[in-house]
């Protein structure tokens, strides 16, 4: 039985998730504050969050890029009632898996959490290899995007999906310069008018695990006026 924890201060409808999902066969928990969410996933880590992002205290921006942090990587679901670019692209930079605006039909809810799932389960049967198809060496590091992994000489550090994805776009353009607002467009499917800044939240967090010093990148270079430029091979 898989098991949901529900992030939601709205008692009505934390009731109505907990009833309907309970109903599909899942095991549910409720919290109703980001400081309790936190308190529940230092015992127990539930196979889906569904996390409100308008919390009493903590909110769930917050709390999400604690649990990532923390090395929390449960598949994530946030609920918001607002529907703005930049809030999803916050939603995305802070390491959620999904995003959904409020009202929501309760149909695409559930089918939301079935795909994390899948995906969840998915990557728990990929085989431990050597090598793997979907996978790019660049120096003393690689990107192994079906595990959604970089490596790092030693270290390995968990990437969330919207990470990897921009990642592997920057690499499949290696060398040239690619605007922010193209990043947007073919990356997350935004063509509204959309503060392009928010991409950078993305790429310092990527320069962090890629560069030896993040302060003077030589793989993720920024194209003054444009956007970025993924480099091979280092100066």
């Amino acid at each position: 039985m898989n098991k949901v924890l529900i992030v939601e201060d709205e008692q009505h409808l934390a009731d109505g998730l907990r009833f309907n999902l309970e109903a599909e066969g899942y095991q549910v928990d409720v919290a109703e504050s980001g400081e309790s969410a936190q308190q529940f996933l230092q015992n127990e880590l539930p196979d889906v969050v569904v996390l409100d992002v308008m919390l009493p205290g903590k909110d769930g921006f917050a709390v999400m890029s604690e649990m990532r942090g923390a090395g929390q990587f449960v598949p994530t679901l946030m609920l918001t009632a607002r529907g703005r670019p930049e809030d999803v692209l916050k939603g995305f930079a802070a390491g959620a898996d999904d995003y959904l605006t409020k009202p929501f039909d309760l149909s695409i809810l559930l089918a939301r959490i079935r795909g994390l799932l899948r995906r969840r389960e998915w990557l728990k049967s990929i085989p431990p290899a050597p090598k793997r198809p979907d996978r790019f060496v660049f120096g003393d590091k690689s990107v192994e995007f079906d595990a959604l992994e970089l490596r790092v000489r030693d270290q390995v550090f968990p990437l969330t999906l919207m990470e990897a994805n921009l990642l592997r776009y920057l690499i499949r353009h290696e060398g040239k310069p690619v605007s922010r607002k193209k990043m947007l467009e073919e990356v997350w499917g935004l063509h509204e008018d959309t503060d392009t800044r928010a991409i950078d939240n993305f790429i310092v967090r990527l320069r962090r695990y890629i560069e030896d010093d993040p302060a003077r990148p030589k793989h993720l270079l920024t194209v003054r006026g444009i956007g970025y430029r993924f480099v091979v091979n280092a100066a």
